[in-house]
């Protein structure tokens, strides 16, 4: 966590506070803290009489070390799929007041002693397997209450944002490292491109789920997509399998198999087979782009990058049509962790 946001930033907040009405007078404020980390957008906790709340503002420039813009108003998608997900019965943060011409909105905060972010957890060999099926199973609610919604392909059509916030910066930028999987990696995203299934967050990573004893909290749902509900299982399985590799344990192994098979379980849109053969592939090519994309994970030194790079390279090369799911990636996947 930064300290106490600069006064430009401070005046931003207060001002914003003060037109959605969420304060009457600016001395209400009684501190204003940046909190550190945030890639797409500005975050700050603002200490209020008795209470404190979250304060997001969308950047149009992402903070990584590769040129990245993306449009503000997906703010605006966030704020809808928090409130939809809360709807389905599904855990985020309440929307307190939203701005959508300053592409700012207000929420509910958490106390992060007893919400930590489950990216922390994981890093730090605190790996529960049940709490990553409850996030596989609230995912799939998700997905499926979604799938039944008319409004959702009303209501997130916004497959624009969606190309450049996840298909051109993880998929496309691939490619440019490896020409040579230009065709396997083009087909996966025209595929995901023209899918139109459910309701899709855009951004599972465990970064973005806060931990409970009531279960996994979404956070940041900015690419929020009516498409694909395989990119958000393979963005999350993406990082499990990662978080495997780095700690090399039974349990982050369990981990994956928890999450991925109550997802799969509880997927009532669709038959979980072809489900499974098409999340495959997708996955494998978004390990790829988490060492050689436009943002890759940072936590991985140069012999475990080789290593995601040599797999996900095989994996893609594997013919289209052999049917491997998401089961065979998995095995194939803890058969070379084993035999390093």
């Amino acid at each position: 966590m930064s300290p106490s946001a600069a006064s430009a930033d401070a005046d931003t907040v207060i001002s914003a506070l003060l037109e959605c009405g969420m304060i009457a007078v600016k001395s209400e404020v009684r501190r204003i803290v940046s909190i550190a980390g945030g890639v797409s957008c500005d975050v700050y906790r603002v200490d209020l009489p008795g209470r404190s709340v979250g304060v997001k503002r969308a950047l149009p420039r992402l903070r990584v070390a590769a040129e990245w813009n993306a449009p503000v108003e997906r703010s605006a998608y966030e704020v809808l799929w928090l409130r939809r997900a809360q709807a389905w019965g599904a855990r985020a943060p309440h929307v307190l007041a939203s701005l959508p011409d300053r592409n700012l909105f207000v929420m509910q905060w958490f106390d992060a002693a007893a919400h930590p972010v489950w990216k922390a957890e994981l890093l730090a060999g605190r790996v529960d397997a049940d709490f990553a099926r409850r996030v596989g199973a609230a995912l799939a609610l998700v997905h499926n209450r979604s799938s039944a919604d008319d409004t959702v392909a009303r209501d997130f059509a916004s497959d624009e944002l969606f190309r450049q916030l996840r298909i051109s910066p993880y998929l496309d930028a691939t490619t440019v490292e490896h020409p040579d999987l230009a065709a396997r990696i083009g087909a996966l995203a025209a595929s995901l491109a023209r899918t139109k299934v459910a309701l899709v967050h855009g951004d599972v990573s465990p970064k973005n789920i806060l931990c409970a004893a009531e279960g996994p909290l979404f956070l940041d749902a900015e690419c929020a997509w009516h498409g694909d509900p395989a990119f958000d299982a393979a963005f999350c399985l993406t990082h499990l399998l990662l978080k495997a590799l780095k700690l090399g344990t039974r349990a982050s192994r369990d981990a994956c198999g928890a999450f991925a098979g109550a997802w799969l379980d509880d997927a009532g849109w669709e038959e979980a087979a072809a489900l499974s053969r098409r999340t495959a592939p997708l996955l494998a090519a978004l390990l790829l782009a988490r060492v050689d994309g436009k943002s890759p994970v940072e936590y991985l030194n140069a012999s475990e990058r080789a290593f995601v790079r040599r797999f996900a390279r095989d994996f893609l090369h594997l013919p289209a049509e052999n049917g491997d799911d998401i089961d065979a990636l998995k095995h194939m996947w803890f058969e070379r962790l084993d035999s390093r």
